[in-house]
């Protein structure tokens, strides 16, 4: 199976494999169990077999997936649509650690992580993301001023995710920092990074670019829930 064909479906592939352990569902659906980012995945992205996954979902939950563009069931809506890229790594290892200074998060971390992440919007979040990868942060005292993580990983794919910074903090470049930092150790683990971006951020995506990453594709994203 090519990188391509792994990174189409990413979320399929994550779920499956190597985030099996988080994941539950049934037949050709995915969805991370509860406390997970609310994404889900399916074989067939984009004829996605809702019915095998109902009853894994409640009704008052709201999950994202991608590629899938059709109606919906009758026992289903979609609450949000959208588009956004895969932005894949194309540059050389960083030299050296843009961040040294950046601290990993753990546990004890979570409640800032869940704070910063709900004022800042960086995409799904939830409080056992420390669970998927590695997560860095960047204090001022002790108070968490910006972060960033992964979050999935299939193959040698691994997502560089939950970026952000605390708005009386943004404009200095740590973001960038600490994408850098896990880029770097990514690559020196053989992996290939690679993000997503919604389609409207035309500033990030062009940080992004800069900082060494290609536009692979755009995609639909709706977030859908239960009736």
């Amino acid at each position: 199976m090519t990188l391509e064909t792994v990174l189409d479906n990413i979320f399929w592939h994550t779920l499956t494999g190597s985030h099996a352990k988080f994941a539950t569902g049934a037949g050709g659906a995915r969805r991370y169990a509860a406390g997970f980012p609310p994404i889900l995945g399916f074989a067939a992205a984009e004829v996605p077999d809702f019915a095998a996954l109902a009853p894994y979902c409640a009704p008052d939950e709201h999950f994202y997936c991608a590629r899938w563009s059709g109606a919906a069931p009758d026992d289903w809506r979609i609450d949000a649509e959208s588009t956004m890229f895969k932005m894949l790594w194309d540059a050389p290892v960083p030299a050296t650690d843009a961040a040294p200074d950046a601290r990993p998060l753990g546990a004890g971390h979570t409640a800032q992580m869940l704070d910063l992440a709900a004022l800042t919007q960086p995409g799904p979040f939830g409080p056992r993301n420390l669970e998927l990868g590695e997560y860095f942060g960047l204090f001022e005292g002790t108070r968490l001023i910006a972060m960033a993580g992964e979050r999935c990983h299939a193959g040698t794919l691994r997502e560089i995710s939950g970026v952000c910074t605390h708005p009386d903090f943004q404009g200095r470049g740590l973001a960038w920092r600490l994408m850098a930092k896990l880029i770097r150790r990514q690559r020196q683990r053989g992996e290939t990074p690679f993000l997503h971006v919604m389609s409207d951020n035309d500033r990030a995506r062009r940080l992004y670019r800069r900082m060494g990453f290609r536009d692979y594709r755009e995609t639909t994203v709706r977030v859908v829930s239960r009736r």
